[in-house]
């Protein structure tokens, strides 16, 4: 997936090996707290215990695709001071979605996510804790559909 322009770049971009935990601290400075805070709860309340670091091109950096068994849930791709959170939802999903509590500003970006074969993709930017509700609902409807 392509990063669109108006998103933060991804801070491992040429970076020849999956980055380290001292590395996204640094890199993700406060926002580190709410990526730790991601992998637990998708951990604990959903069974998404399975993490891969991917590099599909040394141009668009690191990212670590959060799975279910063999089901991707999200990415999570960090960036200087903060996270880039994307999800694929099918039509199911997107339907669900939008019948759910939601915020217009989510609504918004499902609206105008870009569409591939395998479903449509949504991409937050992370500064702080405030949109972790969001990713944790749009976690539980990609994996309840």
């Amino acid at each position: 997936m392509p990063v669109p322009a108006n998103m933060p770049a991804n801070a491992f971009i040429g970076q020849a090996s999956a980055p380290t935990d001292a590395d996204l601290t640094s890199a993700l400075g406060a926002a580190k707290a709410v990526w730790d805070e991601i992998i637990a709860t998708l951990g604990a309340k959903h069974g998404v215990t399975i993490s891969e670091w991917s590099c599909y091109s040394r141009k668009q950096g690191w990212s670590l695709r959060l799975k279910r068994g063999k089901r991707t849930i999200v990415w999570l791709a960090p960036c200087d001071g903060c996270i880039r959170v994307a999800f694929v939802l099918g039509d199911k999903a997107i339907a669900a979605a939008r019948q759910s509590h939601l915020s217009s500003r989510v609504l918004h970006l499902i609206d105008r996510g870009e569409k591939y074969p395998e479903g449509t993709a949504i991409r937050l930017h992370l500064t702080g804790a405030e949109d972790l509700p969001a990713v944790m609902q749009l976690a539980a409807i990609k994996i309840a559909s």
